[in-house]
């Protein structure tokens, strides 16, 4: 029996993601919310394009995973999750995942998606860094458009939790080293179906992700099985029950 969870952030995003899944999960249950190195109270100075890929944070994960576990990964924290499953499938007893994922292929470059998925063309512009890093304003007024076009929850931008949350982002250098995974993840990490029990949590209000998307999840994840939820893009937040139970169905 796994006693054994991780649970892995997105962007923009902290440890603070799971402040709504932690106390669901079962007594006794061993928790770890790892800090992904350059994102929020992760960073610790200048990012390295290197550094910034899903196999590199995956590799660090591994440092400190010291027993078989369930990994939970949301946004970016979904791809690092799938590429940990896949460097270590018998230290992996099970994912829990929100999109992106491999069968997603090319679609998100179709024209209508581009509305959407602008953010990371401005990424990788180098753009982004000169007109928000280092500013609180400007990170404060990008990360309420970010958050405020994804969610279904407009809660979520106000508060002690996303004043925090800004706060983390607006160090100098915070912003810049975050958005380097955008140059340094532009193909899958992960070429083959994980064997790996999954539960894949499609959230049904997400507007990068349309759930027609969700149709090869059974090809990539043979073991998985797909769970449709009622929320916006920031899963553990919106939806932290249905997380947690995806969780305890597993261990």
């Amino acid at each position: 029996m796994t006693d054994s969870v991780v649970l892995i952030h997105g962007w923009p995003g902290s440890t603070a993601d799971y402040r709504r899944v932690v106390p669901l999960l079962p007594a006794g249950l061993e928790i770890a919310v790892p800090e992904l190195r350059g994102f929020g109270r992760g960073f610790d100075g200048p990012l390295q394009t290197a550094d910034a890929t899903a196999l590199a944070h995956a590799e660090r994960l591994l440092d400190s995973i010291t027993k078989p576990s369930v990994i939970v990964g949301y946004d970016i924290g979904s791809r690092i999750a799938q590429t940990l499953a896949a460097l270590e499938p018998e230290l992996v007893t099970g994912l829990v995942l929100t999109p992106a994922y491999p069968g997603i292929g090319d679609r998100r470059s179709a024209p209508e998606m581009q509305e959407h998925f602008w953010y990371q063309h401005f990424h990788r512009s180098g753009l982004a860094s000169s007109l928000i890093d280092g500013t609180p304003d400007h990170v404060r007024t990008y990360l309420t458009a970010i958050w405020g076009a994804w969610t279904s929850d407009s809660t979520l931008l106000h508060g002690e939790e996303f004043e925090q949350l800004v706060a983390d982002y607006s160090r100098p250098g915070a912003f810049t080293a975050s958005i380097e995974w955008y140059n340094s993840n532009r193909a899958a990490s992960v070429h083959q179906p994980l064997s790996t029990p999954t539960v894949f949590l499609w959230p049904s209000a997400d507007p990068l992700f349309p759930i027609a998307w969700a149709d090869r999840v059974g090809e990539w994840f043979p073991n998985g099985r797909l769970e449709p939820v009622d929320c916006g893009h920031f899963v553990p937040l919106e939806a932290p029950g249905e997380v947690a139970a995806a969780i305890t169905s597993l261990l």
